[in-house]
Formats: structure tokens, C-alpha cells, sequence
């Protein structure tokens, strides 16, 4: 692979990484579990990654239906993004989710890994990469989500309280400066 091909690759997947937040996702993951008794990684994750390769491609006919261009979906979407990062940093809840009662597809998949914000992020990725590089970004989450589903119970006693905390706070401030980062590029002032 190309130098600057891999770093392309390596931008869209550490960015994808930070809001997807599979790890600040693991105590959700942790209760939800709890309370089905079983995830079922293989299903949530081929769910994951049909939903961001299929928003990938179908999010801006999306838009063009409604009359938005991707300039001002990705200023919005760095918003969203903005606000989820705040949540990590501060720890406080802006978004209001109710638990439920079973784990599925649904639930796991959608909204709590490939979310609002993260189909946010693909939409604003397209203005700045190349759409392989996007697809491979999301191949290469998408594998460690499952990675974190299937080993959820060694990586919370691996982790433990406190470094989960961490690494919440540690993505909350890349999330940051990613969202920063989108509204400049897609400001035209």
C-alpha cells in the first residue's frame, strides 16, 4: 500500500474509531448483555457495517431529496459531533436514550455503534477522502467491533473502571478537535 494511501486509510479509521467509541461503548454493551444474557457479535456486526457502507453510498441522494449539500450536512454533523464529545469530556448526557429491554440487531447495531453521529461522519468524510479509503476505514472498524463484542467481559476486567474512564475522556478530546477540524474545512467564510 502506498505511504500516503495508508495514511488516508489510517485518518478515516481513527476518526470512524473515535465516534463509533466502540471501547466508551463497552459498559452500554456490558448492561445490555446483562440483561439478555448473550450478544451476538457476527449479526450486530455485518449489521454495522451494511449500515455505514449503505449510508456511505446512499447519504447523499439522501440529501439531494431534501435539498442539502454535503457542506452544510457536515457542518451540522460537526455539531452533533461537538456535543458528543463534550458528553465524553464531561461526562454529562445531552442525548436522552431509553435502555431496552433486548438486545438485538437493532438496538446493538443501530443506534448505539453505527449512529447518528457516525453516519454524520461518513457523509462529512466524503468531502475530504476518497471513497475506498472510506470503505476500508470502515472494514477495518467494523472487524474491531467485533473484536470488542466477542471479547467484552476479558476487555472490561482487563480495562477495569478506571480505564474505561480514561479512554472515554482521551477520545472525547480527538472527537474534539475532529469536529473543530470538519466545521473549518467546511465553513466557507
Amino acid at each position: 500500500m502506498h505511504p500516503l494511501i495508508f495514511r488516508e486509510v489510517l485518518s478515516v479509521t481513527m476518526i470512524l474509531f473515535a465516534i463509533i467509541d466502540i471501547l466508551g461503548a463497552i459498559p452500554v454493551i456490558i448492561e445490555m448483555r446483562q440483561r439478555a444474557g448473550h450478544i451476538q457479535s457476527e449479526k450486530a456486526s455485518i449489521a454495522v457495517l451494511v449500515l455505514m457502507i449503505g449510508f456511505l453510498f446512499a447519504g447523499d441522494e439522501l440529501l439531494s431529496i431534501i435539498g442539502l449539500d454535503v457542506s452544510s450536512f457536515a457542518i451540522a454533523g460537526s455539531l452533533v459531533i461537538f456535543i458528543i464529545a463534550m458528553e465524553m469530556i464531561l461526562g454529562v448526557k445531552f442525548f436522552k436514550e431509553e435502555m431496552p429491554e433486548t438486545v438485538s440487531i437493532v438496538p446493538l447495531a443501530f443506534p448505539l455503534i453505527a449512529g447518528a453521529g457516525t453516519m454524520t461522519t461518513l457523509l462529512s468524510l466524503k468531502s475530504q477522502y476518497q471513497t475506498q479509503d472510506i470503505i476500508a476505514g470502515i472494514v477495518i472498524n467494523t472487524l474491531f467491533v467485533y473484536l470488542v463484542l466477542k471479547n467484552v467481559k476479558y476487555i472490561e476486567r482487563l480495562l477495569g473502571k478506571t480505564g474505561l474512564n480514561i479512554l472515554r475522556k482521551a477520545f472525547g478530546i480527538i472527537l474534539l478537535a475532529i469536529a473543530i477540524k470538519l466545521f473549518r474545512s467546511n465553513t466557507h467564510l
